[in-house]
């Protein structure tokens, strides 16, 4: 059992390639219109998703709660996805979402802008110009995206396993790198100790989004962890009682975890509206 995630630039390829790969290994395809169903299931609007997902956020968007609330429902889906185990999973920041996960095997799929240009304009007949724009616009909010929720440049090989260039190989043959280093880099051993590792995530996951949404605790930057059996929560509150709230809840639910808080607590903190 293995977990693909599938990073990749405008007009690589990247959908093509992740569905011969699912189709070639037996896997799960979780593409796009995928996660956005399951984000619009879990109670995040179509209309708000359209500001955030695989885009850079304005200014205003990226300051409010809405934000979070996106984040969350986001690896609440990609956790769920890949409980299940055997699937590729393209974009909305998979690949570090899952970083801890021992069978995660990232890729990242890019071509030359060249090859770019001439794969968009022949797509949906458009001029240069039109093509350009099209990639200027796509890898600025990539880049954009991934800056702002977690920090980090998306187009690092050192978040990849493996990166290819699509320029230089057709779909099958990228396919085949793909499936045949999964192979060989995936153990059983780590197959075991994913499966363990994503359903902790998907726990911790389950018990912010209650906290948050359910108990409305007004705890920001709010995230769980789980070790063993200590859960800890983490995030910013502006009084003890509230982090209590928290520590006091999280434990009805996982009962047989215990729970301890690393909340901050700032006095003067002001959440943003």
């Amino acid at each position: 059992m293995a977990v693909i995630t599938i990073s990749r630039q405008v007009a690589a390829l990247g959908d093509e390639i992740s569905a011969v790969l699912a189709e070639k290994l037996g896997y799960k395809f979780i593409d796009r219109k995928f996660i956005e169903r399951k984000l619009i299931e879990l109670g995040f609007s179509a209309e708000k998703l359209k500001k955030y997902d695989e885009r850079k956020p304005g200014f205003f968007a990226a300051l409010a709660k809405d934000r979070d609330e996106y984040l969350n429902y986001l690896q609440t889906a990609v956790f769920e996805a890949a409980s299940e185990g055997n699937c590729v999973l393209i974009g909305r920041g998979s690949f570090i979402i899952l970083e801890d996960v021992p069978n995660r095997f990232a890729v990242r799929l890019v071509a030359s802008n060249q090859v770019r240009l001439e794969r968009l304009m022949k797509e949906f007949s458009w001029n240069e110009k039109q093509a350009q724009q099209r990639i200027d616009e796509s890898d600025a909010n990539r880049l954009g995206f991934h800056k702002s929720f977690f920090n980090l440049v998306n187009e690092d090989p050192a978040h990849y396993h493996m990166t290819l260039n699509t320029a230089l190989m057709d779909i099958d043959a990228a396919a085949d790198c793909i499936a045949d280093a999964v192979k060989k880099t995936i153990t059983p051993e780590k197959e075991q100790q994913g499966a363990k590792k994503i359903e902790e995530l998907l726990t911790a996951q389950k018990v912010v989004n209650a906290l948050i949404f359910e108990y409305k605790l007004p705890v920001n930057f709010l995230h769980a962890v789980i070790d063993g059996e200590v859960l800890s929560l983490h995030g910013v509150a502006d009084s003890v009682a509230v982090a209590e709230q928290a520590v006091s809840a999280a434990a009805k639910m996982l009962p047989q975890k215990k729970v301890k808080s690393c909340i901050s607590i700032v006095q003067d903190f002001k959440p943003y509206s």
